[in-house]
């Protein structure tokens, strides 16, 4: 028994490792994705009744899911607050994202791109493969199924928009779809979001100079200043602005640096009634630290700002807090207000970057 266990290290068996419920390799036993608690009788048999509540509303293949969606969208939309079963995720993103309609009218183009197209940002895009979610089972193995996935997907929609071509932030937003979804299936929703199938298009997250972040955080400082003035305030004397903490949470949509469980009750909501869940979560965590953020001088606040503490970080706290916050309106006018005192600037830009 001895020898064979010699043996096993002398060739290269490596140990099992201990990954939490999504698939990560757990780092602290304590943590809140780490923790796997026994469930109850009466929990799983609650469990059991909502998958089966939202395999009738999806009907077989997601056949059932626009009548559905017509016929009770407040059904729906609270639904998807609460959560949609891990089991469905996948599936249920893909009919709420529009992107099963676009790979349904594509066939066979996605496997043109990966096969028969070359991109001048291959290189790029292995460079940072690597340092996707790189504590995930699934994207740990130098050159496995996860890696080769995400640089399949990432290098086909670089050839599909040009003008976009890939950045990094890119890598995780696709990461997160291949852990629930099919390469092909990840690719339509990365389009999907990207060129507007249902919500706004947000291409502008990648193009050259980041212009949807830029207005992306004028909105969000403005909504800071006006629905939690005393922190805006604080962070007018301490010289802190958005881009310093908030750009990652719209470029990757929380997937960078949020915990998992929470990252994906976000992403529930974020393709079912769009962006604005970003900044009203963004808005929440504030609120939610608000006493402790106006005493932090510069420094403190700025680790503050990109450590949030595990109790911030608790959906069933931070969601009702976010869902509460009402910022559609005021988003469209800071939208139009972003774009008449830049619009001018961008246009005599454009125009001369025309040829005469």
């Amino acid at each position: 028994m001895e020898k064979k266990k010699i043996e096993d290290t002398e060739q290269g068996v490596v140990p099992a490792v201990r990954v939490d419920r999504f698939g990560f390799v757990k780092q602290e036993l304590n943590s809140p994705d780490c923790l796997v608690k026994s469930k109850s009788a009466f929990e799983y048999g609650r469990e059991e009744r909502r998958i089966r509540k939202w395999r009738k509303m999806i009907g077989v293949g997601g056949s059932d899911w626009k009548h559905y969606v017509r016929r009770k969208p407040h059904v729906v939309k609270r639904r998807i607050r609460k959560g949609i079963p891990d089991c469905l995720r996948g599936l249920v993103w893909q009919l709420i994202s529009g992107s099963r309609d676009l790979l349904l009218m594509n066939p066979g183009v996605y496997e043109q791109l990966v096969i028969y197209e070359t991109s001048a940002s291959e290189l790029d895009i292995i460079r940072d493969i690597s340092r996707t979610f790189p504590s995930h089972v699934f994207f740990q193995q130098r050159h496995g199924p996860g890696q080769r996935s995400l640089y399949n997907v990432l290098k086909a929609y670089s050839v599909y928009d040009r003008d976009v071509g890939y950045v990094q932030g890119m890598g995780f937003l696709t990461g997160l779809l291949l852990l629930y979804m099919s390469e092909e299936d990840a690719f339509w929703l990365v389009v999907a979001l990207l060129k507007g199938a249902v919500h706004a298009p947000m291409e502008g997250l990648y193009l050259v100079g980041l212009p949807l972040v830029q207005q992306y955080l004028f909105q969000f400082e403005h909504l800071v200043r006006e629905h939690l003035p005393q922190v805006g305030e604080h962070f007018i004397q301490e010289m802190i602005n958005p881009s310093m903490y908030a750009s990652q949470w719209f470029i990757t949509v929380f997937s960078y640096s949020f915990p998992f469980h929470l990252a994906l009750r976000i992403w529930d909501v974020f393709l079912f009634e769009g962006v604005k869940i970003v900044f009203k979560v963004g808005l929440a965590l504030l609120k939610y630290c608000h006493d402790d953020l106006v005493k932090l001088p510069f420094e403190k606040l700025i680790h503050a700002l990109r450590n949030f503490p595990e109790d911030a970080m608790d959906p069933d706290t931070l969601l009702p807090l976010a869902y509460s916050l009402k910022v559609s309106k005021r988003l469209e006018e800071l939208k139009q207000e972003y774009e008449k005192k830049n619009g001018k600037l961008a246009e005599s830009v454009k125009q001369k970057q025309q040829p005469p």
